[in-house]
């Protein structure tokens, strides 16, 4: 026997024991994935955004057998498979008769493929060659074990290729005439029933005549087998069809209907979203124009997220300038990118002080060099971008400032744990790592979150707490809101973002945050102009941005307010340009009273700046207590008790005079300073010098019988710090933080 013929029949034996194998166990199609298919998207008032279709058949728009037109079921079984309930996965007749044409005539005209084995095909993409027509009869004789007809029938019916990306009734109903595939006619059910035979060459909109002449195919098919009259197969033959256009993809909201359309339940085809199709359309273009704008400043990307403060709607959610930019990465979704917030996490840090009594809205902050040990025997050393330093602030200052060391402060009072606890609970699922990782650093961007979270972190403050997840389509059930941290401590952070005259030291009195309405706003820029963030609120909208590069190259000189700032004040201005913005309410438990900006205390004769605070009532009432006879308190307001200076080296006494510090107190008339216990010169001014010297040190101010004391350590920079107090700061990522 010739070597070619022993090959041959062995891998025909072989694959006739493997397809015989696979016959033992059935399939049940009941329990077959429904997958999603092509699935179109409105807007929130019923306007087109356009459609994802399916990638693959096992991917189908799925509804059940009686969900489907019975006159579409009669073209259907009309068409592709007439005795249908008469056989079971095998037409034995209809194969016989094809299989006789083809040896005749070289071709078969007549269809030898049931609706199970074309469901078989679709299941296991079996080629359309002799091992593949075998392999559909082996799967389709296991569906039937396990499947009844109707089963099978719906199965069938909702994997069908409609043309293009279209597959089942339903979707192609919806796509072709706007309608579910229970209200089908007559007319529209061939018509339908006719694309299967061959779907490329029978398309709505290439092909309509071949089409047409099909459906007169399916239409005396029906009438043949008793399931239309020949007056109503005339009637729909002459019926006119209009097909709507071919489904158009996403235009202006490519990375949300994307990032959607996973999480859309099997079986739907259609979902109305919560954008707002002209505000997107407007976000769209001012990302374009501002990158546009920076691009000499090397500035490509820039992402935009808009809410709903009341419902949490997703109004506009812009990804990226272009998503069909390859050169730009324009597919990177901006919005769920994982970036460094620099300093827009500061707020949180200060309410969560503030509701703990860590701080009041009264005490004074020193933002001075300091140092703080961390792991690995280095210190760490924040500094503003700018590397000046304010000295005592308050916290309002401070936070509206952004001042890096008040903040890193801030949160070395309530603990680097509870914030990542309380980020958490406001959202924040990508800060993973333990506390350590994060270190003092957390509150300045050390950590990498989403424009999403911090986003919908911002809408929590907007609504004094009450958390509510951000929504994408508007049949998703509101879910009850959970309060986070105190609400009238929220309405105290929101008035000092809304301080245009509190942060206009840093961004100027009329900066592009300052809107001609109420609005409270933070920003951020990440170590080396990485990331640059404006996120801000009304009472009705919550707005965040992020401009930078998706290849994480640094921009030049951008910050959060050059950046950021502009796009932000654009979509903010157009969202109120038919209506104007209500004022917030004023933080409840509160009263605004002047208070000595230099001590925070109830302003005496000696204060020499008065400011207006809004002051918790339980505190004022201790301030209206009458003094005591005799009260001569004192109060050291620098340095603090437990603060790290370097002191370096110098060549000359000179320059080793230099390095001293400055004591501050506050209280009694006449303060007396000592350091370990040697008593201190005091100027004609009051003011009292100490030249730094290495070790610990206990510092003491006295008034009367009354006295404040601090300890602080003087220790020796690591190698490279630089000249002055500074220190090598530690080399954790996001550590310096910008405005």
């Amino acid at each position: 026997m010739p070597r070619r013929v022993v090959v041959y029949a062995g891998i025909a034996t072989a694959c006739f024991l493997w397809l015989v194998a696979r016959a033992v166990v059935g399939v049940d199609v009941t329990a077959l994935p429904h997958g999603r298919g092509t699935v179109q998207f409105t807007d929130r008032t019923g306007a087109p955004l356009g459609s994802i279709a399916a990638s693959d058949v096992a991917d189908t728009a799925w509804v059940p057998l009686d969900r489907v037109a019975p006159v579409f079921r009669s073209a259907i079984l009309a068409a592709e498979d007439a005795r249908y309930y008469h056989h079971g996965a095998v037409d034995v007749a209809a194969m016989a008769r094809a299989a006789y044409e083809y040896v005749v005539d070289g071709e078969a005209r007549s269809g030898g493929s049931t609706i199970a084995m074309q469901l078989a095909r679709s299941i296991r993409h079996s080629p359309s060659t002799l091992r593949g027509k075998l392999a559909q009869i082996v799967e389709a004789e296991r569906i039937v074990l396990l499947s009844s007809p109707n089963a099978v029938l719906e199965a069938y019916l909702n994997r069908v290729p409609m043309g293009g990306d279209l597959y089942g009734v339903e979707a192609a109903s919806r796509a072709y005439f706007g309608i579910p595939a229970a209200d089908l006619d007559l007319a529209q059910a061939a018509l339908l029933a006719a694309i299967p035979n061959d779907p490329s060459r029978l398309s709505p909109y290439d092909h309509w005549a071949a089409l047409r002449e099909r459906q007169r195919y399916v239409l005396d098919r029906m009438v043949a087998d008793g399931t239309a009259s020949p007056a109503q197969a005339a009637l729909a033959q002459r019926e006119r069809i209009e097909v709507l256009p071919p489904l158009a993809g996403p235009q202006a909201a490519q990375h949300f209907l994307f990032a959607l359309y996973p999480h859309v339940a099997p079986g739907r085809v259609q979902v109305r979203t919560t954008l707002d199709a002209s505000l997107q359309r407007f976000v769209l273009a001012q990302v374009q124009a501002i990158t546009d704008a920076l691009v000499s400043r090397h500035v490509t990307d820039a992402a935009a997220l808009v809410v709903d403060n009341r419902t949490g709607d997703v109004l506009a959610y812009v990804g990226s300038p272009d998503y069909y930019s390859d050169a730009l990465l324009g597919r990177n979704d901006g919005v769920q990118a994982l970036r460094q917030p620099g300093s827009s996490l500061k707020p949180f840090t200060y309410e969560l002080a503030l509701e703990r009594g860590a701080i009041a809205s009264t005490t004074i902050l020193a933002d001075v060099p300091t140092a703080y040990a961390i792991p690995g025997g280095r210190l760490y050393q924040p500094a503003d971008y700018s590397t000046r330093f304010a000295g005592p602030v308050r916290v309002r200052y401070a936070l509206a400032n952004s001042l890096n060391v008040p903040a890193v402060r801030v949160l070395a009072r309530v603990g680097v744990e509870a914030m990542l606890d309380r980020l958490h609970a406001l959202g924040f699922t990508h800060l993973d790592k333990p506390a350590a990782y994060y270190g003092l650093g957390l509150t300045l961007g050390s950590g990498e979150v989403t424009l999403w979270e911090l986003t919908h972190a911002y809408l929590t403050i907007a609504r004094v707490g009450s958390a509510i997840p951000l929504r994408a389509t508007l049949d998703e059930p509101a879910a009850p809101p959970t309060q986070i941290g105190d609400s009238a401590t929220w309405q105290l952070v929101t008035d000092m973002l809304a301080d245009p005259h509190a942060r206009a030291q840093s961004f100027g009195l009329n900066s592009i945050l300052r809107l001609p309405f109420p609005a409270a706003v933070k920003t951020g820029t990440s170590s080396d102009y990485r990331d640059t963030w404006t996120v801000g609120f009304t009472r009705d909208y919550t707005v965040g941005v992020w401009v930078g590069n998706f290849d994480g190259s640094a921009m030049r000189g951008i910050s959060g307010v050059t950046g950021a700032g502009p796009l932000w004040n654009r979509i903010m201005l157009h969202l109120y340009e038919t209506h104007d913005a209500q004022p917030f309410d004023p933080p409840a438990g509160y009263l605004r009273v002047p208070i000595c900006a230099t001590t925070g205390q109830r302003p005496d004769p000696s204060c020499e700046a008065v400011v207006m605070e809004w002051v918790h009532l339980q505190q004022l009432a201790s301030w209206r207590r009458p003094a005591s006879r005799g009260s001569g308190g004192v109060r050291i307001l620098f340095p603090h008790d437990g603060d790290v200076f370097a002191l370096n080296p110098a060549p000359d006494a000179l320059a080793r005079s230099m390095q001293r510090l400055e004591l501050r107190a506050a209280g009694g008339a006449r303060v007396r300073w000592s350091v370990a216990g040697t008593t201190l010169a005091v100027d004609s001014e009051g003011h009292a010098f100490w030249p730094l010297r290495l070790g610990r040190w206990t510092i003491s101010a006295a008034s009367g019988t009354h006295r404040s004391t601090v300890t602080v350590h003087v220790v020796v920079p690591p190698q490279g710090g630089s000249a002055g107090f500074s220190v090598v700061r530690a080399p954790a990522r996001g550590q310096e933080s910008r405005p």
